[in-house]
C-alpha cells in the first residue's frame, strides 16, 4: 500500500470507538478486593475442580498470600481444566461479587504468567461495542493495527475539518484524537473520560455532529430542490375558517400561523416543525394552513400515528370544515372495503380535498389528484425517509407538496435545531386562557383503594376520570387483557357509575363508540391503554390515574397528563407506582410531580434518559451517536450548525467523506424500521 492511501477496513477500525474504559494498569491485592469492584489480580492456583450443583461449573481457587478468590466458569473445555492446574500463576481481570464460598469472579479474562513480573497495561483498556461473533481481543487487535498504520503514514485518515474550525475550537489533530480515545494514557481519570470533555473526545464529537448536521441539511435541500407552488388562497377559505372559530388564537398561535402562511406563499416546499406543549393548540394552526391550501385549489392530507388519533382529527376537522362546505375523508387500514374504495376514488379524482389517515396513506394504490400540503402529527413516530416518500407521493405537474410537521413533545430549541436540521422550527409557547395547571401526586400501589374512592367522589360531583393501564413491557394482548380486568374491577368498586373501556385491539367502531360516549358524558370512567396519549379532548375529565407510572418516560407521562385540565375545574393526575423504586424512576416521578412545564420536563428527560427516548430512535441518526452527546456537547452545536451551513454553501469536497465516515451509505440515514 502506498503512503497517503486509505484502507477502508483500517479506517472502519479507527472509527470503532470505545463505549467505556477500564483501568488495568495496577494489580489489586486479593485481600483488598471488594464486592462489585472490577480489578486486575494475580495469584497462584490452589485448587481446580469441576462441581455439579444446580449446573456444571469449573471452580478455580486463586490466592496471593493476602487472601483468596474463586474463579467460576460455566463454559469450559477439558484443555482449559488442564491448563489451570494447581501451582499455575495467573493474572485475571473481572468483577468480584459475593458467592456461596466467599468472593468470586465469574468468567474472568485471564492469562498464565511466569515467575518474572510481567508489565501491566501502559494505558487504560478500551471496551468496544461488539457485533455478533466479535470479541474484545479481536477488535483491539484490529484497532491497534490501524493505529500503527496511521502513525507510520501507511494509512491516511484525512483530517476533514476546516483548519480555521480546528484552530477556533483549539482542537487536536485527528491522528492525536484517535490515539487518545483508543489508548488514554495512564493518569487519565475514568470519570473524566465518562464526562467526555477531553479535547480529543471533543474533536471527534464535533466531527460526528457535523456529519449528521450536513446530512439533515442536505435532506432539506433535496426535498426543496423541486418547486411547490405558492398557495395564495384566492377563495379566501383561511379567512372564513378563522372567522368561524368560536375562540381567538393566542399570540403564540398567531405568530406561528404567520410563519406557516409565509412559507406557503413561497414557491419552495415548506418544511416546518411546529412544536408546543400539550394543549397549546397546534391542530387549529394546522387546520388554518389546510384551509389556505384547499382555498388554493389543492388537496391536503393529515397523517397520524394511530387509528384512534386519526379518527379524533377526522371528527375535529369535520366539525370545523363541514360548515364551510369542505368534505373531509378518513383513510385507515381497518376501513370496510366498500368505504375504502369510495374514499380512494374520491381522493384520486380530487373530489375529496381533505383526507385524514394513518400509514395507509403511503400504501400503493393511494392516488392523490393534486396534493399541495401534507401535515404529519406526532412526527417523532415517523422517520425522515417518510418525508421523502411524502414528496414523491404528492408530486404533480412538476410540483411537490408543502410539509407541516407537529409534535407535542417539547424539545429544547438548540436540540430541536440540531435533531431536526432538515426542518424550520416554530414553537407555540403559550397555552390558551382558561387552562388550569394539573396537580400531580405520586402514590404507592398499596393505596389503590383510596384512589378508587377519590374517583367515586369526583364522579358524584359530575366529573369524569381516566384510568390508564400501560404495562409497558408486556405484549399488546396482555396489555389489553389488563385493561379489561381493571375495567371489570372498577365497575364492581364503583356502583352506579358507568365504566367504559378502550384499547388497541378493539374494532375501530367500538373504540369510536367508547370515546364518543365518554366525550358526551354517557360514561364517567374510561379505562384505557396508552392509545389515549394524544388527541383526546374532554374538558369535563378532571382526574387521570396512571398505573405503573415508574416504568414510563417523562414525555409520555406528560402527554397522558395533558388529557385532563382542559376545562375550568381543578384537575389532578395520580401516578401509581410499585415499590421498590429505582433512583432513576424516583427522579422521573419527582420531575413530573413538580413541574407542568413541558419544556422543563423534556430537558430533564434528556438528562435522565438521553435523546433517543425523547426523539424516538427512528426519527434520525442522531439518536445513535457513537461519541457525541446532544446534552453534554450542547456548547458545540452553534458552531456545528454554522460550519455545516458554510461547507454546504462552498460545496466543500469534505462533505461526502465526512458523511461516509460517520453515517455510512445515504440509504441508511433515517431509515424507518
Amino acid at each position: 500500500m502506498h503512503p497517503g492511501t486509505v484502507n477502508v477496513e483500517l479506517d472502519d477500525a479507527l472509527f470503532t470507538l470505545p463505549s467505556r474504559y477500564e483501568d488495568r494498569t495496577q494489580v489489586t491485592p486479593i485481600g483488598a478486593l471488594l464486592s462489585g469492584q472490577r480489578a486486575v489480580i494475580e495469584g497462584q492456583v490452589q485448587l481446580t475442580e469441576v462441581v455439579y450443583r444446580r449446573r456444571r461449573a469449573l471452580l478455580v481457587r486463586l490466592s496471593d498470600g493476602s487472601g483468596f478468590v474463586n474463579l467460576r466458569f460455566f463454559y469450559f473445555s477439558q484443555a482449559q481444566v488442564q491448563g489451570l492446574a494447581r501451582g499455575t500463576q495467573l493474572r485475571c481481570f473481572g468483577e468480584a461479587r459475593r458467592g456461596p464460598m466467599g468472593l468470586e469472579i465469574v468468567h474472568p479474562e485471564y492469562r498464565r504468567i511466569g515467575a518474572v513480573a510481567e508489565p501491566l497495561e501502559a494505558a487504560l483498556t478500551p471496551i468496544y461495542p461488539l457485533t455478533e461473533g466479535a470479541t474484545q481481543g479481536r477488535v483491539r487487535q484490529r484497532v491497534d493495527r490501524a493505529l500503527r498504520a496511521l502513525r507510520s503514514g501507511e494509512q491516511d485518515s484525512a483530517d476533514l475539518l476546516p483548519e480555521h474550525v480546528v484552530q477556533a475550537l483549539q482542537l487536536p489533530t485527528l491522528r492525536d484524537a484517535l490515539q487518545f480515545v483508543h489508548h488514554p494514557p495512564v493518569g487519565t481519570r475514568l470519570e473524566d473520560l465518562a464526562a467526555a470533555r477531553n479535547p480529543a473526545q471533543q474533536r471527534l464529537a464535533f466531527e460526528e455532529l457535523l456529519a449528521h448536521q450536513l446530512s439533515l441539511q442536505q435532506l432539506k435541500q433535496l426535498i426543496q430542490s423541486d418547486p411547490a407552488g405558492p398557495l395564495a388562497d384566492p377563495a379566501g377559505l383561511e379567512s372564513r375558517f378563522m372567522a368561524a372559530l368560536p375562540f381567538k388564537l393566542t399570540g403564540a398561535q398567531q405568530r406561528v400561523l404567520t410563519e406557516v402562511d409565509h412559507d406557503l406563499a413561497g414557491n419552495r416546499p415548506m418544511m416546518r416543525l411546529v412544536q408546543g406543549d400539550v394543549g397549546c393548540g397546534k391542530t387549529v394552526v394546522a387546520a388554518a394552513a389546510a384551509a389556505r391550501a384547499i382555498g388554493s385549489g389543492g388537496q391536503v392530507v393529515l397523517m397520524a400515528p394511530t387509528e384512534l388519533l386519526a379518527e379524533q382529527h377526522f371528527r375535529s376537522l369535520q366539525a370545523w370544515f363541514a360548515p364551510l362546505g369542505v368534505t373531509v375523508g378518513l383513510l385507515t387500514g381497518s376501513l370496510p372495503a366498500r368505504t375504502r374504495r369510495s374514499t380512494l376514488a374520491a381522493a384520486a379524482s380530487g373530489e375529496l380535498p381533505l383526507i385524514v389517515g394513518t400509514h395507509a396513506l403511503f400504501q400503493e394504490g393511494v392516488e392523490l389528484a393534486h396534493l399541495r400540503l401534507a401535515i404529519v402529527d406526532e412526527q417523532h413516530r415517523f422517520g425522515v425517509q417518510q418525508r421523502m416518500q411524502l414528496k414523491d407521493k404528492g408530486r404533480h405537474e412538476g410540483l411537490v407538496p408543502h410539509q407541516l410537521i407537529m409534535t407535542a413533545t417539547p424539545i429544547p430549541r438548540t436540540l430541536a435545531m440540531t435533531a431536526y436540521a432538515d426542518l424550520d422550527v416554530s414553537v407555540i409557547d403559550e397555552l390558551p386562557p382558561g387552562r388550569t395547571p394539573v396537580q400531580t401526586v405520586v402514590i404507592a400501589e398499596e393505596k389503590r383503594a383510596g384512589v378508587v374512592a377519590r374517583i367515586h367522589a369526583a364522579c358524584n360531583e359530575g366529573r369524569q376520570a381516566y384510568w390508564v393501564c400501560p404495562l409497558i413491557d408486556e405484549s399488546e394482548e396482555l396489555r389489553c387483557q389488563a385493561a379489561e380486568e381493571t375495567a371489570v374491577t372498577l365497575a364492581a368498586a364503583l356502583p352506579g357509575i358507568t365504566v367504559d373501556l378502550v384499547h388497541g385491539r378493539m374494532p375501530p367502531r367500538d373504540k369510536a363508540r367508547a370515546m364518543q360516549a365518554f366525550k358526551a358524558g354517557r360514561s364517567q370512567v374510561l379505562v384505557a391503554t396508552t392509545v389515549i396519549e394524544v388527541g383526546v379532548d374532554v374538558p369535563n375529565a378532571s382526574l387521570m390515574v396512571i398505573e405503573n407510572a415508574e416504568r414510563m418516560g417523562l414525555a409520555q407521562l406528560h402527554q397522558l397528563r395533558g388529557r385532563v385540565g382542559r376545562g375550568a375545574a381543578q384537575s389532578s393526575c395520580v401516578l401509581l407506582y410499585r415499590s421498590p423504586l429505582s433512583p432513576l424512576a424516583r427522579a422521573r416521578l419527582a420531575t413530573i410531580r413538580d413541574s407542568n412545564d413541558g419544556f422543563e420536563i423534556a430537558r430533564r428527560d434528556l438528562e435522565l434518559r438521553g435523546p433517543g427516548e425523547l426523539l424516538g430512535t427512528r426519527q434520525t441518526g442522531l439518536a445513535e451517536l457513537r461519541v457525541a452527546d446532544l446534552i453534554r456537547d450542547a456548547d458545540l452545536l452553534p458552531q456545528v450548525r454554522d460550519t455545516a451551513t458554510q461547507l454546504l454553501r462552498e460545496n466543500s469536497p469534505c462533505i461526502e467523506p465526512l458523511r461516509r465516515r460517520w453515517i455510512g451509505g445515504a440509504e441508511e440515514y433515517g431509515r424507518v424500521g
